[in-house]
């Protein structure tokens, strides 16, 4: 049984599939190269594009023209440093206690969402993507097809072309919807080693109210959303407290573990990625190269917990033959 690294991108026009997975395994590299050992990158990857069901041209990198809606403006970049993150306390209670009565406001204990016409405003007019995945359709040849299941079909034919391997998946943002609701439906036919999800909108409460209203068609019993039962060893979910995106950072309060105990982990984690001198707190790459989320890859690839790399060692070492030295 090989290991594979599965990837899903986020909301938002993207560069073509190719040039995106080639950035996604750059960023990938970068983090187990900047923290663990260089030959750890040797793991078969691909990357579930779906941005051309939305739009009709990819983002363009021959484009020099910054007004032009093709311009990537955020192209893959090196990070420049493995700065650790810190976040207030009082920062972060000012935020949990608004987002708990934002949540209250929202959504019924039945998980049933409350003044839907507030909530299709916030969504039509912040989250362009989620608006058409969830309520859209796009006619393919005589027939119109439900946007989502347009792009569910693309997570689950590459979930099936690997199904006999081990697999982490890496959930980008609106991503980590897809990857929930696929790994949900078909949770009897596919084996989820690791499902990794950073930058998630995953509990917003407008989104779980979607993911349970289409669970309650066949429970309608349903309390509380849960780990689905194909992810069969870890979920960790990465978020950084400035990505407005993941504002909703702890889905361990709004999601259960499943019959075998698989229950979501969540870490803060500081998201370095910066073009034109502004800072994205929400970018894929910037997540992908986290010391935290190449800790796992790193884990997943070789099945051992990660080594230092030789100059990292080298001064722990001299840390502690210095504190020697001045004690004697």
């Amino acid at each position: 049984m090989a290991k594979v690294i599965i990837g899903i991108h986020g909301l938002s026009n993207k560069p073509p599939k190719e040039l995106l997975e080639k950035w996604w395994k750059q960023a990938i590299c970068e983090g187990l190269k900047n923290v663990y050992s260089d030959d750890a990158t040797d793991c078969k990857f691909e990357l579930v594009y779906w941005a051309d069901i939305l739009h009709e041209k990819p983002l363009d990198e021959t484009i020099t023209d910054t007004d032009n809606p093709l311009f990537i403006d955020e192209p893959y970049k090196k990070g420049l440093s493995r700065r650790k993150y810190a976040v207030t306390e009082k920062k972060k209670k000012v935020n949990k206690s608004v987002l708990h009565f934002f949540s209250h406001f929202l959504l019924n204990k039945d998980l049933s969402i409350n003044y839907t016409y507030i909530t299709d405003v916030i969504v039509h007019r912040y989250y362009k993507d989620l608006e058409a995945y969830y309520y859209k359709k796009k006619e393919i040849g005589k027939e119109e097809t439900f946007i989502k299941d347009l792009i569910r079909k693309r997570l689950i034919r590459v979930l099936k072309k690997y199904k006999n391997d081990e697999i982490l998946l890496l959930a980008h943002s609106m991503g980590s919807i897809i990857a929930f609701d696929v790994l949900y439906s078909f949770e009897k036919e596919f084996n989820i080693d690791t499902l990794v999800t950073f930058g998630s909108p995953l509990a917003f409460p407008v989104v779980i109210g979607k993911i349970a209203e289409e669970i309650k068609t066949e429970f309608p019993g349903l309390k509380k959303l849960k780990t689905p039962e194909s992810v069969k060893s870890k979920w960790f979910n990465f978020s950084d407290i400035e990505d407005k995106v993941a504002i909703y950072d702890l889905l361990s309060s709004d999601f259960d573990k499943n019959s075998t105990g698989v229950k979501v982990v969540d870490f803060e984690v500081y998201n370095d990625y910066k073009a034109n001198k502004e800072r994205n707190p929400h970018k894929s790459f910037g997540y992908l190269r986290t010391v935290e989320i190449a800790k796992v890859i790193f884990e997943f690839i070789s099945g051992t917990k990660p080594i230092l790399k030789k100059r990292l060692r080298f001064k722990f070492l001299r840390f502690l033959i210095d504190i020697k030295i001045k004690k004697r």
